[in-house]
């Protein structure tokens, strides 16, 4: 019999958590010669999530809810759930209802037929037209730039084997971008392609920040392409070139043509273009050396404050030893075994 744990990270979903739970429900139906566990992740949500999740917990054996210290991002959020699975295969899926938990069904399919990775990847997306634009323009350069599987449209939603999900919570490394760890691991991914629907209203607005945005695509570049250092570099050399160049021109024009050049104008052209190369420069490099002191502090990626499991649980704790030695700060004596 196969043990398959569903994570899922929750941050400001109370609303739409039942629907999903439901979704679970029919899908652990749909396969019952399966053992499901169900782990949500609460990611610091200032709503109400947590309390519907110990609710539902009341009602649902397979259930387990970890709580986070504070807000960590959705990655970290994954991890922790990933961490604290116990299944022969996992998958991953947003709370918000916009990816199809029924696609389950058709990964757990392929992983049995010898699959270690399965993703689920969007082949087109109803989000409004400029998230669309900015999403596609991201893995765009994430393709050409740092992994070349990255599927077209990007992916979120996965499927992966034990020894996978071993190798991930082995890794303690901070910022990273858990899309792209799963393509760098390798394991030759098979990818689903469905048709991302766009968040309904009544699941309330997406809490997914242009600042969050903005580091996310900044940790995804920086943990895996050297490409803005080597933009860097080149920059540099460019307007030293265009400087020469420049210098070259002005010391000729007064010297062949004897003509008068004024100096303010030219000076500060120069100290202008020059300086911003440089402060360009220095916080693309900025970027990379902030990463690499986070990384020397060995500060963990989450922090679990703690877990709690339904009253009637119907999963058995498994020893596995990923759950233990992941990178995480676990207060073992707020654990809860029953609501």
């Amino acid at each position: 019999m196969t043990l398959v744990s569903l994570v899922v990270p929750v941050y400001h979903n109370a609303v739409s958590l039942p629907d999903l739970l439901a979704k679970f429900q029919a899908l652990a139906q749909q396969n019952a010669d399966d053992t499901f566990e169900f782990i949500f992740v609460d990611d610091g949500s200032k709503d109400n999530s947590l309390a519907v999740l110990h609710e539902l917990a009341l009602t649902e054996s397979r259930m387990r809810v970890v709580k986070l210290s504070r807000n960590f991002g959705s990655n970290p959020a994954i991890m922790a759930g990933l961490s604290q699975s116990h299944g022969d295969v996992i998958a991953a899926i947003a709370a918000d209802l916009q990816d199809p938990p029924e696609l389950i069904h058709e990964m757990l399919a392929l992983w049995r037929k010898g699959n270690k990775v399965v993703l689920a990847a969007r082949q087109e997306r109803d989000d409004p037209g400029i998230t669309s634009m900015m999403a596609d323009a991201f893995y765009s350069l994430f393709r050409r730039f740092a992994i070349k599987t990255m599927p077209k449209r990007g992916f979120d939603f996965f499927l992966i084997d034990r020894q996978v999900c071993d190798l991930i919570n082995a890794i303690q490394e901070n910022n990273t971008y858990l899309m792209g760890l799963i393509l760098w691991l390798g394991f030759d991914p098979q990818v689903l392609y469905y048709n991302r629907k766009e968040r309904e209203k009544r699941y309330g607005r997406s809490m997914w920040t242009f600042a969050k945005k903005l580091k996310y695509f900044v940790d995804s570049f920086v943990a895996f392409s050297y490409f803005p250092v080597r933009a860097a570099s080149l920059l540099g050399i460019s307007v030293s070139l265009l400087g020469l160049l420049y210098a070259l021109i002005i010391v000729l024009r007064r010297i062949i043509i004897y003509e008068e050049i004024p100096g303010w104008t030219s000076l500060m052209v120069v100290v202008l273009v020059v300086s911003g190369a440089q402060m360009l420069i220095m916080g693309i490099l900025g970027e990379y050396l902030w990463r690499n002191l986070d990384e020397t502090r060995k500060r963990p990626r989450y922090i679990i404050e703690k877990t709690t499991e339904s009253p009637s649980a119907a999963v058995p704790v498994i020893d596995n030893p990923s759950a233990h030695h992941a990178p995480i700060l676990q207060d073992t004596a707020q654990s809860e075994n029953r609501l």
